[in-house]
């Protein structure tokens, strides 16, 4: 079976998003840096048999700034695997539906688990995107893995990714580059 993993960028001080210039250079390891260790890191997401990630996300990178040739999931990899928005509605139109596989889930993060991991077909299903929404998978104990790129910046404020529930986590992988520490954990709370 598929393992569900949450992959998400994080500042020193716990923030996934915030104001100003520290947020551009929180994702520079994805988009900037030339270190082989990042490149490694894009290159594995880009295995990615399905992806899961909310609206709001969606919203970004469905967006006239968001993904564009060349960019996308995983970055300069540019991954086109099934995508899954968790939404409760979905838009009226989709920039992106002319070149990627997109499906929008109005029944919950369970329901995207469940389609992914149906599109996936064996392989691992990824799920991106803001805190809110890979704190909720991890909260709602659906994440078996959790991969966390811990950026060099302290951005003071923003968007937390752990808001109150407790977990277990095993640390199985650290790999360190120029740009970013790669920080992968089992999630030892078992999914329901």
């Amino acid at each position: 079976m598929s393992r569900v993993i949450g992959d998400i960028t994080i500042s020193l001080d716990g923030f996934v998003d915030g104001t100003g210039d520290g947020v551009e250079a929180l994702h520079a390891w994805a988009l900037a840096s030339d270190d082989p260790v990042d490149a490694a890191e894009l290159a594995t997401v880009a295995t990615a048999g399905a992806v899961v990630m909310g609206r709001g996300t969606f919203d970004v990178v469905d967006g006239p700034h968001g993904w564009q040739d060349g960019l996308g999931y995983g970055a300069r990899e540019d991954a086109r695997p099934p995508f899954f928005v968790v939404t409760r509605e979905a838009p009226a139109s989709v920039r992106l539906a002319a070149t990627h596989d997109v499906s929008f889930v109005t029944g919950g993060p369970a329901a995207a688990v469940a389609a992914a991991r149906r599109a996936a077909d064996g392989a691992d299903v990824y799920v991106m995107g803001g805190g809110a929404t890979v704190g909720s998978f991890l909260a709602a104990r659906l994440l078996d893995v959790l991969q966390l790129h811990v950026a060099p910046q302290v951005l003071g404020s923003g968007t937390r990714l752990f808001t109150g529930s407790a977990h277990r986590l095993v640390q199985r992988d650290v790999r360190v580059s120029r740009a970013a520490a790669h920080l992968t954990y089992e999630v030892l709370t078992p999914a329901p």
